[in-house]
This record gives C-alpha cells, sequence and structure tokens, in this order.
C-alpha cells in the first residue's frame, strides 16, 4: 500500500509560503502522493490552485483531490481546471470527485443542491471523453488524469463503477472502508469491468498536537453535528496510533492511504516520514 500526505490547505494558520514549503519537503519524503480538499465557505484555498502550486516545486509525487466537489463547478470549468493541473504536473493529477454535503457552498455557488448527482454523472462522463473536451489543452489531451469517485450511496458506487478508475473513501476506522470497498468491487463486477477498482482511503493526523487539530476538526465539520466529535476522535495522534491505522488499512485491501494534517506544522511531515 502506498501512503499519501494531505496539502493543509484548510488547516488554521496555513499560507502560500508554508504551502509550497509542503510541497517540496512532501517531495522528498516517502509520501506517493500530495493531496486536498475542497470547500467553499471555509478559511482555505482552491484545491486546484493549490495543486498547481504544488506542481511547480515537485517533480515525483502525485497531486490528487480527495475530494473535490465537482457540480460546484460548471463542467467546462471543472475539466478545464483539471486540465491545468494536469499540464503543469506532467501528467500527475488523480481526480477525486463526489457531490458534497454542505448545502451553504452550494448556495455561495449559486447552484442548485438538488439533482447534484446527475450533474456530476454527466461531469465524469464528459471528463472520460478527454481526448474530445474542448476545453482540454492540444498538449494533455493524450493524458487524461486518474478518476475517482467518492461517496457511500448505491448511486455514488454505480457511479464509480460506470464512470471511474477508483473509489476514494471518505474516512473511518479500518472496518468502515473495507465495507465499502466490498461494495466498491461489486458495483465494478456487475458493470462487467475488468480487474478491479483502485481504492483510496484517507485518515486525519496530528502527532503530539492533540488539541489543536480536535479543534480544527471539530471546527470543519461542525455542519454534521454530533458526528464531528466521532470523527474528531478519530484524530491519530501517536506514532503507535498511525502504525496500527496504516497496517490496518493495508490488510483491508486499500491501495493508496492519504493522512490529511490537521494542523499548519512542518514539523509534523518530518514527524510521519519518521513514523511511516
Amino acid at each position: 500500500m502506498r501512503v499519501g500526505v494531505g496539502l493543509p490547505t484548510t488547516t488554521p494558520g496555513a499560507d502560500g509560503a508554508l504551502l509550497v514549503e509542503w510541497a517540496r519537503r512532501a517531495e522528498a519524503g516517502p509520501f506517493s502522493s500530495l493531496a486536498v480538499l475542497d470547500r467553499l465557505l471555509y478559511e482555505s484555498y482552491d484545491p486546484f490552485g493549490a495543486l498547481a502550486a504544488a506542481a511547480a516545486v515537485t517533480e515525483r509525487i502525485r497531486l490528487a483531490t480527495m475530494i473535490a466537489i465537482g457540480p460546484l463547478r460548471p463542467a467546462a470549468t471543472l475539466v478545464k481546471n483539471a486540465a491545468t493541473v494536469q499540464g503543469l504536473s506532467g501528467g500527475r493529477l488523480t481526480l477525486g470527485l463526489a457531490i458534497g454535503a454542505r448545502r451553504d457552498d452550494y448556495e455561495a455557488a449559486g447552484v442548485p443542491h438538488e439533482g447534484r448527482g446527475a450533474r456530476l454523472s454527466d461531469q465524469l462522463a464528459e471528463l472520460r471523453d478527454w481526448r474530445e473536451a474542448r476545453p482540454v489543452p492540444e498538449k494533455v489531451r493524450d493524458t487524461p488524469p486518474e478518476l475517482l469517485v467518492g461517496g457511500s450511496s448505491p448511486a455514488a458506487f454505480t457511479r464509480m463503477a460506470r464512470y471511474a478508475d477508483g473509489y476514494a473513501h471518505g474516512g473511518g476506522p479500518p472496518r468502515a472502508f473495507a465495507s465499502a470497498a466490498t461494495k466498491a468491487r461489486a458495483a465494478w463486477s456487475d458493470l462487467g469491468r475488468p480487474g478491479e477498482p483502485a481504492l483510496w482511503g484517507q485518515a486525519y493526523f496530528a502527532l503530539g498536537d492533540d488539541a489543536a487539530g480536535e479543534a480544527y476538526l471539530l471546527d470543519y465539520y461542525a455542519f454534521t453535528g454530533p458526528f464531528a466529535a466521532k470523527i474528531a476522535a478519530g484524530n491519530l495522534t501517536s506514532p503507535r496510533a498511525i502504525r496500527d491505522f496504516v497496517r490496518a488499512y493495508e490488510e483491508a485491501g486499500c491501495d493508496e492511504l492519504v493522512l490529511l494534517p490537521t494542523v499548519s506544522d512542518l514539523g509534523q511531515l518530518e514527524r510521519l516520514a519518521d513514523v511511516l
């Protein structure tokens, strides 16, 4: 199993200089990917802009959205954003997409919350037709990005199997990932796809900084109500917790696990590299 790391585009105190230096150090570390989250009404950076900056200072590491909320954007804009990162990175983009859960993001974007699943399916169909998509520059038309789809509904698994290369799990204990992976494989098989879907997972970490990481997660997921406390309780804060979690996800069949930081501290990268 490969292990990636998140770029702190949503954590308190992050600025442009931190993000660029974080990307440089991640490139030099044992990480296979550098991933971003996507929120509109939050103190955060745009995922595609952040990955474009990371592309400029890296050469090896994959760049991933885990996930981007596709229906917040017009299809042509989404394709152009993805094509830009794909071109700037030399073909290193993994584009994870889902419908998102926050109504206020949709209201701010001026996009209906209803029907977002169907719109995402239309976007995925256009992305699968990458070589013919008009917003894609000629120089990257022969290198479509890897596509992942997230979500936990039956429609999400069907959408993943129909259009994508794999599944992006939204986080949780290893048993939750294992259950979702089983559903992803079943949907893949039901549609007659050869082989198996790529399976990506994610988790949060803050080595030695329990309080700050917990406060961030409680705020970031406040819209979920009491469930935010359960998410915050899953923050990995010790080397042993990370090692056990990584091992359990590997045993559950995960192909790539992204560890997302919950504090804006470059020292977290070094500590995580040592643990891994």
